[in-house]
């Protein structure tokens, strides 16, 4: 990219930012128009081509809609982020949305998995019982995301694999919750994480979702 190229990116991004400061202070209030193109050209001292790409990213965001022969409408910004409002969120709703998650994620490892992710997997099962039996909540935490991290990779599927990767934030701030003190729940589940792993490896479809159904259902 040359340098006019990167120069004009920046302050594309630069007028979205200072579209969204307005918006947050009240300049373009909820469920108004903004003002006009000229006038944002003439407000931000920049070309036409800088404020439509500054009003196409915010339209993609859901930040304005535009409504054709009306205007562009600003839309309601939400001052928490999606992971703030989940950490926030109890466990059984979390579970729901990771049972949603995983129960994707077995069906495909069994399909897609190659040798390598099985032995990712049982390497990971072993790492978990490790941590189990020296009674670290801390290992037994990472260790348990890295198995079902080490599944994901199985699933063959790089969106969902990304996509649950971020999710691990959430389980990591979930475990801490329901486990400051004790790996109690980490051992009482290793024999359904060991299960998961043979079903995953047999390509047992129809037991691997039961499995994972339970481990889910015994998280709290």
């Amino acid at each position: 990219m040359n340098s006019a190229a990167v120069k004009k990116e920046k302050l594309f991004e630069t007028i979205k930012q200072a579209l969204i400061k307005d918006i947050k202070d009240g300049n373009f209030p909820i469920g108004e128009k903004i003002p006009a193109e000229p006038e944002l050209m003439s407000r931000f001292e920049v070309g036409r081509s800088t404020i439509r790409e500054a009003i196409k990213s915010l339209t993609e965001s859901g930040i304005l809609t535009v409504r054709q022969g009306y205007g562009t409408v600003v839309n309601k910004i939400s001052d928490t982020s999606i992971e703030s409002r989940l950490r926030n969120s109890d466990f059984a709703e979390i579970n729901q949305v990771r049972g949603i998650l995983e129960k994707e994620i077995v069906g495909l490892a069994v399909i897609n998995h190659t040798v390598d992710d099985i032995n990712t997997i049982e390497h990971a099962l072993a790492d978990r019982l490790s941590a189990i039996e020296i009674g670290n909540i801390d290992a037994c935490i990472d260790a348990d995301i890295k198995f079902h991290m080490a599944v994901a990779m199985a699933a063959g599927n790089s969106v969902l694999t990304d996509l649950y990767e971020n999710f691990t934030r959430i389980i990591r701030d979930f475990f801490s919750r329901r486990e400051p003190n004790g790996v109690t729940k980490f051992a009482m589940s290793h024999y359904l994480h060991e299960q998961l792993a043979a079903n995953i490896k047999e390509k047992n479809l129809e037991d691997a979702q039961l499995t994972i159904a339970k481990i889910l259902n015994n998280n709290h």
